[in-house]
């Protein structure tokens, strides 16, 4: 028997990895900010290759990246975690009522911790 220690693809399109959402956001953020790739890895001090990666939703970027990232576009982190839960409700809705099940409230957070958490 083999064990992947690597998470798998999703196999339904209709759920993204967080990792895509976050990387589909950033590269509209840039391209809306008339931004280039050197540009952001540049001012973010992160490799070029390493960026492309993160907006193709191939690397797990870190809270440390998203930062700089974050911050050579000219956004907070919880604009743009604000927009990925924004992405991923009404699919999350969907799924919930596919199933059958009402959706549940999430509790209430402080949304600075939120940001942090990022």
């Amino acid at each position: 028997m083999t064990i992947s220690l690597r998470p798998q693809r999703s196999t339904d399109p209709a759920t993204p990895l967080l990792r895509e959402i976050l990387g589909e956001i950033l590269r509209r953020k840039r391209t809306e900010g008339g931004h280039t790739l050197r540009e952001v890895a540049d001012t973010a001090r992160v490799s070029l290759a390493y960026i492309s990666e993160v907006e193709r939703g191939q690397k797990e970027a870190s809270s440390e990246i998203l930062g700089a990232v974050c911050q050579a576009l000219g956004i907070t982190i919880l604009e743009l975690v604000s927009e990925a839960a924004g992405e991923l409700s009404p699919q999350r809705a969907a799924s919930v009522t596919e199933l059958g099940s009402r959706p549940v409230s999430a509790p209430r957070t402080n949304a600075t911790a939120m940001a942090l958490a990022a």
